[in-house]
């Protein structure tokens, strides 16, 4: 493959993944840490969702440190599916500015717009029903649907939510989630924290909790699971964003439970997060890397801790 055309110009990507050097640039991210030579590298073309930007009736991606729209109709990094819709999506009629977040899902696309005008247009409502988005929403609000997205987790299939977190590619997550299910694969009883819509917590069958999601809804940040609840189970997993899990982990480090496994998509919260582990009695038995977010400087980790 030939260098991205927009590579240096568009703020997708910090690093050019067709580079012969890729790996060893992004390696050297991870210098701190003991992966034990498990590094899952995803490949390219193969991103179910990304989010666009659009103002001043323009589509695309944000300049590289500015606020200016490149537009984009193709990308190498995405999956064919959504390539194949990006020149239709540039002709949108765009009102405001905002984001428009496409994913691929298990029964075809959706398209999630967040603006700043509170409103979508009859002519956005026409154009979007003429099109390949088997639904789209403007602001949490349904435009129009001809069928239920849905996504997959292994074996389990579910509906998908307006705008939630999936990872990026179904081959990172597939393997991300076989790492965690190998080391609580004996547990009996197994806390899925941060669980967003399923990924580990279908193919754990475990109690799951997270402000979002169909399980049970609690927002972690503000009321972690206490170290009393804690001690009913045998294990837990824990998938935060990007700020970490400070206050869970202060309660999982008071607990009974013998092991815990955190999934990060920050090392460096996960860093400071190990540290409450570390000091409780918690050791780090095995780390994998995982290269999804391919070519951001962005590395998700999956770390598994004993006591």
């Amino acid at each position: 493959m030939q260098t991205c055309p927009f590579f240096g110009i568009c703020g997708g990507c910090k690093y050019d993944f067709t580079a012969p050097d890729y790996r060893e640039q992004k390696l050297n991210l991870l210098a701190d840490w003991d992966l034990f030579g498990k590094i899952f590298w995803t490949q390219s073309g193969c991103r179910r969702r990304a989010d666009f930007c659009f103002g001043d009736g323009k589509f695309g991606f944000f300049e590289r440190g500015t606020k200016n729209i490149v537009p984009v109709k193709y990308c190498p990094n995405l999956a064919p599916e959504i390539n194949a819709v990006l020149t239709k999506l540039s002709r949108f009629p765009w009102n405001g500015t905002g984001s428009a977040l496409v994913t691929l899902c298990e029964n075809g696309l959706d398209l999630a717009v967040n603006s700043d005008v509170p409103y979508f247009s009859r002519e956005f409502k026409s154009v979007a029903e003429k099109s390949d988005f088997i639904r789209v929403s403007w602001n949490g609000a349904i435009v129009c649907q001809s069928d239920t997205p849905r996504v997959r987790f292994g074996d389990t299939i579910t509906e998908y939510p307006v705008g939630a977190f999936l990872q990026p590619t179904v081959e990172s997550e597939s393997i991300m989630r076989d790492f965690v299910v190998k080391h609580v694969m004996d547990a009996r009883h197994i806390a899925d924290l941060f669980c967003g819509i399923g990924n580990f917590t279908f193919a754990l069958n475990a109690d799951g909790f997270d402000i979002v999601g169909p399980f049970n809804r609690r927002d972690l940040f503000k009321k972690p699971m206490t170290a009393k609840m804690l001690n009913n189970y045998d294990a837990v997993v824990l998938d935060p964003p990007r700020a970490g899990a400070e206050s869970q982990c202060r309660e999982i480090a008071k607990s009974n439970v013998s092991r815990v496994i955190y999934v990060s998509c920050n090392p460096a919260t996960l860093q400071r997060d190990s540290q409450i582990m570390i000091r409780a009695g918690y050791r780090i038995i095995d780390v994998m890397a995982f290269d999804q977010f391919v070519g951001t400087p962005h590395w998700e980790i999956a770390a598994v801790f004993k006591k």
